[in-house]
């Protein structure tokens, strides 16, 4: 038995993270979460709902299912994923070339209702990388309004062109910038309704799925991560409009990823107020309260380790100042 080892070697976690987590979670749920990053994530499947519907999709899956695998369900609370037990390759699947399913992780899923973007909606997508869930938020903007993919990395964003390609949206722009002060965002300040902010992370949330992460990571990339995430969130703030929408979401489990950026969002931008995260959801008829932040964790919610806040700006925020004549210097973005 494991029992008498020191509990961060039960945990199978580094000194520093163990620390963190039980200061955090206290000792019980620390072990719990170490021993659950261990389980085997499940195969997440989101549906495209411009092409196709979750019952049907569901129905094909299992009608195929010639290997007995019995628990091709329903995830418990997107309601456009299906879980599958193994990991399959489904990348050569007939409704996977069809642009029917993408896999997406359910927690991944459910930050795209967080966003909750409306039809005819400006949205923007800040670190889209390869752009799973901008596929995700086109598809609940039912393929109208402008729906903009900012990253860093024209890489990722050429993958995104792979995927969109299948996906059938047609409401998408990619756009490669050089970070998060690149001039040619100044001209969208105050345009959006939402701007999602997936901000670039530990990702210790998602060990199950990469477990060399806890060992690469160390507290210094977190305070260097902690002051990019901080940079980031600001920027964002800038183009959301009044009555707009701004979301920040990591996949880490740490506090001074999540909570710790989001209260210090808000205590240097008053023009903007915190909602809460489950009534956003409530309205979209998905029953999940984990308060006014969204946290999910694997042994709670069987998906990665997900963090994510809402704030609003207020319509009453003064105007953006209009932008100086081309001959002026030109001001940092």
């Amino acid at each position: 038995s494991t029992d008498n080892l020191p509990l961060p070697v039960q945990a199978d976690v580094r000194d520093w993270l163990w620390d963190k987590l039980v200061a955090q979670y206290g000792e019980a749920e620390a072990l719990t979460i170490g021993r659950s990053m261990h389980e085997q994530a499940t195969l997440d499947l989101r549906v495209n709902t411009i092409k196709g519907n979750r019952e049907e999709v569901l129905a094909k899956l299992i009608a195929e299912n010639t290997s007995g695998v019995t628990n091709i369900t329903t995830t418990p609370y997107s309601p456009i994923g299906i879980r599958m037990p193994n990991r399959l390759n489904i990348g050569r699947h007939i409704l996977f070339t069809e642009g029917k399913i993408e896999v997406q992780d359910e927690g991944s899923q459910l930050l795209s209702y967080l966003v909750a973007p409306k039809r005819g909606m400006m949205v923007a997508d800040f670190c889209a990388g390869a752009g799973g869930k901008t596929l995700a938020l086109g598809a609940l903007m039912r393929n109208t309004g402008r729906l903009y993919a900012f990253d860093v990395s024209e890489k990722r964003l050429h993958n995104l062109g792979q995927r969109l390609k299948r996906s059938g949206l047609s409401n998408l722009q990619a756009q490669v910038i050089s970070s998060e002060t690149d001039p040619k965002l100044k001209r969208l300040n105050g345009k959006f309704d939402r701007v999602l902010v997936d901000a670039p992370c530990s990702g210790l949330g998602t060990l199950r799925r990469n477990p060399d992460l806890k060992w690469r990571q160390t507290p210094q990339d977190i305070a260097e991560l902690n002051v990019k995430q901080a940079n980031i969130l600001a920027r964002a703030a800038k183009l959301t409009k009044g009555g707009g929408r701004l979301i920040y979401a990591t996949c880490s489990l740490l506090r001074d990823e999540n909570e710790t950026i989001a209260e210090q969002f808000l205590a240097t931008h008053p023009d903007f107020k915190l909602l809460n995260a489950a009534e956003i959801l409530a309205q979209q008829q998905i029953t999940l309260d984990t308060g006014d932040y969204l946290k999910l964790l694997p042994h709670l919610h069987n998906t990665d380790g997900f963090f994510a806040a809402v704030f609003e700006k207020q319509e009453s925020a003064k105007p953006e100042p209009k932008p100086a004549p081309e001959s002026a210097p030109v001001a940092e973005a």
